[in-house]
């Protein structure tokens, strides 16, 4: 039950960030090529799974966007909003489709449970 209500919240961010950025006028363009870009994070477990934990982790936590989208907002520049919007879009299509908050003992153990296969 409580993954489910998870995976629906990830599900609702991914919409209304989706809706926010369709409003901004920004480009589909930009959304399209980096909407994956976090998980190049995914890049330090080389160096471990605990490395790689934090910070795959790091890039995958709503604090950062939602600063770019204040500075954005302050600032009435559309380039911080747009970055905020792509990054909020994708830790929700992340969490909507089970990819949780890695553990340190190995990618496939999230705060969402298991995945891939055993």
């Amino acid at each position: 039950m409580t993954t489910a209500l998870l995976r629906l919240e990830g599900a609702a961010l991914l919409a209304a960030a989706l809706a926010l950025y369709a409003a901004s006028g920004a480009s589909w363009w930009l959304f399209a090529v980096l909407l994956l870009a976090p998980d190049l994070s995914m890049l330090a477990y080389w160096k471990g799974p605990r490395l790689g934990a934090y910070v795959y982790n790091a890039f995958h936590i709503t604090p950062w966007p939602l600063a770019l989208l204040v500075g954005g907002y302050l600032s009435d520049a559309t380039l911080p909003l747009g970055l905020g919007l792509i990054w909020l879009a994708h830790i929700g299509m992340d969490r909507a489709l089970g990819y949780g908050l890695k553990e340190t003992v190995g990618f496939c153990d999230t705060h969402l449970g298991r995945i891939g296969r055993g």
